[in-house]
């Protein structure tokens, strides 16, 4: 299994506009194959910072959400809204 761990940091006053796109983007991920896990959190006490936790069967299955017409053209969009992104890929120990 592959864990995800994405972070983002949003630009002053993107919060509801980042909330909106990201609805999508959440309930098409859910759809695609070898998607176990995709919720979105928000950081109680830092405004405007929200981070994906992401479950993936395998490195194949994320490969395909990273060429997904939806996730490239709301990730378009989302990245606008971003001061700042990290993220991170996890494998079982």
């Amino acid at each position: 299994m592959i864990t995800v761990v994405a972070k983002s940091i949003l630009k002053d006053g993107k919060t509801d506009e980042f909330k909106n796109l990201t609805r999508e983007l959440i309930d098409e991920t859910r759809k695609e194959k070898g998607c176990i896990e995709y919720v979105l959190y928000e950081d109680i006490e830092n405004e405007g910072v929200f981070t994906f936790i992401e479950k993936w069967e395998d490195m194949d299955c994320l490969e395909a959400h990273f060429q997904s017409e939806h996730f490239k053209r709301i990730g378009a969009k989302v990245n606008e809204l971003r001061k700042s992104r990290g993220i991170n890929i996890y494998k079982e120990a």
